[in-house]
Order: structure tokens, then C-alpha cells, then sequence
């Protein structure tokens, strides 16, 4: 099994990226229920409440991940503004006034979102197969936004709203990218470290209604799985192989969440529903089989994240042989090579 991920790093980040979407799929329709009468900044604050207590308790010592620096601030604040604050907002309001599965299958989107922005700051490779994974998502999100609009007006602004969450969260994404080889339990803590107080500040400001103590106990649990530990699998998986594979796998979250909301007896689905979601399914899958190989020029660079010495490119020496993963500031010489690989933090080469 390690061999096949070794030689197959799409393998490996994928298997991460589908844990995370799954936890984050399950979520969306039980934060619909946990939140019912719950304002959108409540919900927002609670949520990533508990995915702060999630990122505390899991962090790692310095010696085996690298950890968040100053430098990194201006990046997670506005990872907190954008995925903290008004993605989780415009959900929770959209949740309100759209069915679950609907708007659980446009949150496919978000890796659309994530795929044009990965390629336009990351410049990540994006082949025909991609191309073709990216305009299904989209034709399948119209479809949604169509199918919703004949069910009524406020259904299609509840779906609009988490068509803005997804944007949210496609900028979050990309943004993220930039501190995936830090301790992602760090990076979880600090971004809704910032987020969850900016959004209490607003739901005080909105004069929100203080939520249950059954409501706010569950919405911290949800945040705790559903976006802490999601998110921690996610940034592992943007490691592994990039932005916009990661975000184009996450897609499968939707499709989790509508089979739990039509399974917890929501009756919203219809032929439309069923039709745009079979089309971003494809989507998915079309890009899950990519394979990209070619010659490729690694450059001299110098990073520190979390690493091991049997991935083909960390072959630097320590004094004593360390075990297993491991961080600290290193060096890569200039190397030629072909193998198949993606965009991750040593193949950031131009196509």
C-alpha cells in the first residue's frame, strides 16, 4: 500500500480529500436541523468554535510539522474572512431558505471556484481532462439553479446565497494552499480562532437570538468534525497533490450531503436535482482519473513542512537517521526527472 501511494501521489491525496469531503458532506444537512432558528453569524461563530477545540487538540510538535510564522497572518486572516465568516454565513442563510439537497449539490461548485483560482495564482496544470471535469460541475450547477428557480423565488435566492458560500470557500481554498505545509491542526486553530470571534461580534451586532444549549452544543460538535477535522484532511490533500484536484475531489461532499438529507425523509428532490447532480458526479470522477506526466526541472529551493526520506525527493543527510515523518528547514538541489506527479509544494513548474 505505501509503495502504490508513493508512485501514485494522486492516490494518496485523493483517499485525503474524500475523508475530508465526506465529514464536511455529512455536516450540511445537520447543520440545516441543528440551526433551525439559529441566526447565520451564530451558526458561523459556533461552528468554527469547534473546529478551533478540534485544531487545539490536535496539534504536533515543531519537530514534526512546521509551524504557522507571522508571516503567515495576512493569509489566514483573510482565510477567516472568506471561509470563517462569510462562507459559513451564506450557507446557514441559504440552508434556511432552500432545500438541503439542493443546496448541498451546488456546493459541488466549489471546485470550480477552487480549479480556475488554483490556476490563475498557482498556475497548476489543468489538461482536457480537467477542462471537461470543470464544465460539467458547471453545467450541472445551472441545471440546479434552474431547477430551483422553477420551485419558487425563495428557494432560488437560498440557493444563491450558497452559491456565494461556495465562492467563499473556492477563494478559502486557494488561499489555504499557501499554508498547506504547515501544521494543518495550527492552521485550523488560527483561522477559526479569527473567524469565530468576528462572527459573534456580527451575530451581537445583528442582535441575533442566543441559540439553545442543545442547538449550540451540537453546532460545536458539527464544527468540531465537519469543518475542524475536515478541513485538517483537507489541507493534508492540498499537500499531496494541489488546489484544484483537492477541491475538484471535495466535490463528492455534495453528493454525500443530499443522499443524508434525502435519507433523514426531505422530500425537495425532483428530475432536475437528480439530473444536475448525476452531471457533477461525472464531473468528479472524469477528473479523478487524470494522470499527468512528463520532464521536469526541479529548481534549487529551500522549505520547511513535514516530509520522510523515501518519497524520491528528500535524500539530504542527518547526522542520526531520523524515523519516519519528519520537519525542519532543508534543502532540494537542481533535478531532472520524470515521473508522474502534481502540482504540489515540489512541482510548481509551469506548463
Amino acid at each position: 500500500m505505501n509503495d502504490a501511494w508513493r508512485r501514485r501521489p494522486a492516490l494518496r491525496g485523493g483517499f485525503l480529500a474524500v475523508l475530508a469531503a465526506t465529514l464536511f458532506g455529512i455536516s450540511t444537512p445537520f447543520v440545516q436541523r441543528a440551526g433551525e432558528g439559529v441566526g447565520p453569524f451564530t451558526t458561523a461563530a459556533l461552528l468554527y468554535a469547534g473546529a478551533a477545540l478540534l485544531g487545539a487538540a490536535m496539534r504536533r510538535p515543531s519537530r514534526r510539522e512546521a509551524g504557522v510564522r507571522r508571516a503567515d497572518l495576512p493569509r489566514l486572516l483573510a482565510m477567516a474572512a472568506f471561509g470563517a465568516v462569510l462562507g459559513p454565513v451564506a450557507l446557514a442563510w441559504g440552508l434556511q431558505h432552500t432545500s438541503g439537497s439542493s443546496a448541498s449539490l451546488m456546493l459541488a461548485l466549489e471546485a470550480l471556484f477552487t480549479a480556475l483560482l488554483a490556476r490563475w495564482m498557482y498556475h497548476e496544470s489543468m489538461d482536457r481532462r480537467v477542462w471537461a471535469a470543470m464544465l460539467l460541475l458547471l453545467a450541472g450547477g445551472v441545471l440546479l439553479v434552474l431547477d430551483r428557480r422553477a420551485a419558487g423565488g425563495t428557494q432560488l435566492l437560498g440557493l444563491l446565497a450558497v452559491l456565494l458560500a461556495t465562492a467563499a470557500w473556492g477563494i478559502d481554498n486557494t488561499l489555504s494552499r499557501g499554508v498547506a505545509e504547515r501544521d494543518p491542526a495550527q492552521v485550523v486553530l488560527v483561522k477559526a480562532s479569527l473567524g469565530a470571534p468576528a462572527a459573534l461580534l456580527l451575530a451581537l451586532a445583528w442582535g441575533e437570538p442566543v441559540p439553545r444549549w442543545a442547538q449550540a452544543a451540537a453546532l460545536l460538535v458539527i464544527g468540531a468534525t465537519g469543518y475542524g477535522l475536515s478541513l485538517r484532511l483537507y489541507l493534508l490533500a492540498q499537500r499531496a497533490f494541489g488546489a484544484a484536484r483537492t477541491g475538484s475531489v471535495f466535490a463528492f461532499a455534495p453528493f454525500i450531503g443530499a443522499a443524508v438529507a434525502i435519507a433523514l425523509g426531505e422530500q425537495g428532490a425532483s428530475w432536475g436535482m437528480a439530473a444536475g447532480g448525476l452531471l457533477m458526479l461525472v464531473g468528479v470522477v472524469v477528473h479523478l482519473y487524470e494522470r499527468h506526466e512528463h520532464e521536469h526541472l526541479h529548481e534549487a529551493l529551500q522549505h520547511e513542512h513535514a516530509h520522510r526520506h523515501d518519497d524520491g525527493h528528500h535524500d539530504h543527510v542527518h547526522d542520526e537517521p531520523p524515523q519516519g515523518e519528519h520537519s525542519h528547514l532543508h534543502a532540494h538541489e537542481p533535478r531532472r526527472h520524470s515521473h508522474p506527479h502534481v502540482p504540489d509544494a515540489h512541482h510548481t513548474h509551469r506548463h
